[in-house]
């Protein structure tokens, strides 16, 4: 199972996203290092452990109020062999085409911000890159999209993250009912779980209801996961592929 650190990027800082309110969001205070520059944020990461995968949010694009492009640009200039997804707020072919021309990461499809669902097999059947991601947004129980998209598992590229906002930053715990429901409905995708990863047992949990990864931030600057978790973590998956 993949552990993907998040960043939340907004006005060139990485903030800590805190239940899906953006307008409240504010640079993180991170128990790995001093301020909230996305460079040192990184670094602290990888001295944690070598991670080979980042997810970001640029919260100014999803809010359609500026970019964080040249922030990403730098960190991809400083970590070229450090796979990026990017949420960008895209919404149509023209956004997608563009992200795709910078080359610098992969693009994910946040539901929330697809006004039609067929949007997503235009993209998807478009030749601009190896692949994409879709989110698929939940705030509480309501999903933020279009209904359609939800329930035809069809439309969707293989790999999607399940997006719990409520739980973002909260350290409540994973969503496991939901997600639970999303796996049987796509037991072929590639599924990763985002939204109040606390610790360990957490991320035991997700494994075993079927995850292929997940997307954590607050735990991590929490140091309620540590480096010997993660070794743990990857030697029991080293071992069971293996098998």
């Amino acid at each position: 199972m993949k552990i993907i650190p998040v960043l939340d990027l907004s006005q060139g800082q990485v903030v800590h996203a805190i239940g899906g309110e953006r307008n409240q969001y504010r640079p993180i205070e991170s128990g790995l290092c001093a301020g909230s520059d996305a460079l040192n944020i990184i670094d602290a990461f990888l001295d944690l452990y070598p991670f080979n995968l980042l997810y970001i949010a640029d919260i100014d694009a999803i809010q359609k109020n500026g970019s964080n492009i040249a922030v990403m640009e730098k960190l991809h200039g400083r970590f070229p062999r450090l796979e990026l997804w990017v949420d960008s707020g895209i919404s149509d072919i023209s956004g997608y085409t563009a992200w795709q021309e910078l080359k610098i990461g992969h693009a994910v499809i946040g539901s929330e911000s697809l006004p039609d669902a067929a949007l997503l097999s235009t993209v998807c059947k478009s030749d601009c890159a190896p692949y994409l991601l879709l989110s698929l947004d939940f705030k509480g129980e309501r999903f933020c999209g279009e209904r359609h998209l939800l329930n035809h598992a069809e439309l969707w590229p293989e790999h999607v993250i399940i997006m719990t906002l409520t739980r973002v930053g909260s350290l409540q715990g994973p969503d496991l009912n939901q997600f639970g429901a999303i796996r049987r409905r796509a037991p072929h995708k590639k599924l990763y779980a985002a939204g109040g990863v606390r610790d360990m047992d957490d991320l035991n949990r997700l494994a075993r209801a079927g995850a292929d990864g997940a997307l954590i931030a607050s735990a991590l600057h929490q140091r309620r996961i540590s480096a010997r978790d993660l070794v743990a973590l990857a030697s029991g998956a080293n071992e069971t592929n293996a098998q």
